[in-house]
């Protein structure tokens, strides 16, 4: 048995689908109560004992920008399972992302692996009104180029590593399969969803007050403004490992473009 936690998430949700039509056992969890999921919460480790009754293994999902209470909830998850696939990030050692890898380390669980991830396609959606109103995204550092991943490409990932033997003790940087700068990420949504969508360059002191009323966290937008203009000398690393693990080529950002193009006011193919 399989619990997938974080299951009703961009990527959860596809981790899921891709279990059930491999034909493994899977038991999906859900903070609230759901038809065909188990209520349980990572945050309330004490919740956990029935989803975790019966399980093997288990895909976690942290839910949320920092690592409280991930100790407790490693230790809950740990109890009774065999292999832990965590879906963590690239930048792992800098963030809470490190914290909770360490947690997983540090149990007596036989097998653990980490899915370091890139950029996720998934957050280009925060451009999703801007493109709905005007056709205009107004942000900063258009030419910053970034590898960002499709989540069913996580997804397929997952269910290998959740299934299969042999990925015990790996660390998996995962990527899309190539550059594209941001700019470049609008024009291609644009494509996808047949409409003239234009990047307009707007100054990082002018972004900042725009990002922290909207998402009020000042630290975080430093830190993501800082991440953003050293992507213009260094771009983000491209990675072979979602063909190395599936066999085929990790989908391109236009191709999410494409599958995501209603939720940018494009017609449903």
């Amino acid at each position: 048995m399989i619990l997938v936690t974080g299951a009703t998430g961009n990527v959860g949700r596809h981790v899921v689908d891709g279990l059930v039509a491999a034909g493994a056992p899977v038991r999906a969890l859900s903070r609230t109560p759901k038809p065909g999921f188990v209520r349980g919460d990572l945050r309330e480790p004490d919740s956990l004992s029935g989803p975790l009754d019966g399980v093997d293994t288990v895909f976690l999902l942290w839910p949320g920008p920092d690592a409280t209470g991930a100790e407790a909830a490693v230790e809950a998850l740990a109890k009774g399972v065999r292999r832990i696939v965590y879906l963590s990030a690239i930048a792992a050692e800098a963030g809470f992302w490190g914290r909770i890898e360490k947690a997983i380390e540090t149990t007596e669980v036989a097998e653990w692996t980490f899915l370091r991830a890139g950029g996720f396609a998934t957050n280009t959606l925060g451009w999703a009104d801007m493109i709905r109103a005007d056709g205009v995204v107004r942000w900063p550092y258009g030419q910053a180029a970034r590898s960002l991943i499709h989540e069913r490409d996580l997804a397929d990932v997952a269910v290998r590593t959740l299934i299969e033997d042999g990925h015990a003790g790996h660390r998996y940087d995962l990527t899309g399969p190539d550059l594209v700068t941001q700019a470049d990420q609008v024009k291609q949504i644009g494509e996808a969803i047949g409409r003239d969508v234009r990047w307009a360059e707007v100054p990082s002191g002018v972004a900042r007050q725009q990002l922290i009323q909207a998402w009020g966290d000042e630290a975080f937008v430093d830190g993501a403004l800082t991440y953003w203009a050293s992507l213009l000398q260094h771009p983000e690393p491209v990675t072979r490992t979602v063909e190395q693990l599936t066999g085929r080529p990790a989908r391109t950002f236009r191709q999410w473009a494409r599958d995501h193009a209603a939720d940018f006011g494009g017609a449903v193919t």
